[in-house]
């Protein structure tokens, strides 16, 4: 699909075509109707035609089922501050969420400071946007994805012995 198209049928299809060929570094990000278009080359933008929710819920089901990656969740610290007077279904659709999230690591950072990784990412890596139907300000759900079969502590732990001199060297 082309940025901007339109795939409200096929997002779910094009969600499970992607996500084999996607790794460690690659974004998957949960759009609320106002998220903008993004000029990346590497970015790529479905129109769902459905509830965020829906597609927050099935995003993270597939990741889950997949053994080679994990979800590293963003959402905008903002949306904590989001009051339900002036964003009707704000209460509830925070609840929701953090039933979505609860096991998983979720971050919350500034909406801004998400935008400038999701930036840095998408110049090297590609980023999926399913953009919804949603109209709740700050409440795009950022999936950073990660190694699944490799954690930190692996990688440091690795790092550190090939910083250290060989064994049985003078």
């Amino acid at each position: 699909m082309e940025p901007g198209s339109d795939g409200a049928a096929d997002w779910r299809r094009i969600l499970r075509e992607r996500l084999p060929l996607f790794g460690h570094r690659n974004w998957i990000v949960i759009a609320d109707a106002a998220y903008p278009a993004q000029s990346g080359t590497g970015i790529e933008t479905v129109v769902t035609g459905a509830g965020q929710l829906e597609v927050v819920e099935a995003m993270l089901g597939a990741i889950t089922a997949s053994p080679h990656v994990r979800p590293v969740v963003y959402v905008d610290g903002e949306l904590e501050f989001v009051a339900e007077a002036d964003a009707p279904g704000a209460d509830g659709y925070r609840a929701r969420l953090g039933e979505l999230t609860g096991r998983l690591e979720c971050r919350r950072l500034p909406h801004e400071e998400i935008i400038a990784k999701l930036d840095a990412a998408g110049a090297l890596f590609r980023v999926l946007i399913l953009k919804t139907t949603l109209a709740i300000p700050y409440t795009s759900v950022f999936v950073n994805l990660d190694c699944a079969y490799w954690s930190a502590g692996a990688e440091g732990r690795l790092r550190d012995r090939l910083a250290a001199p060989p064994t049985g060297s003078r």
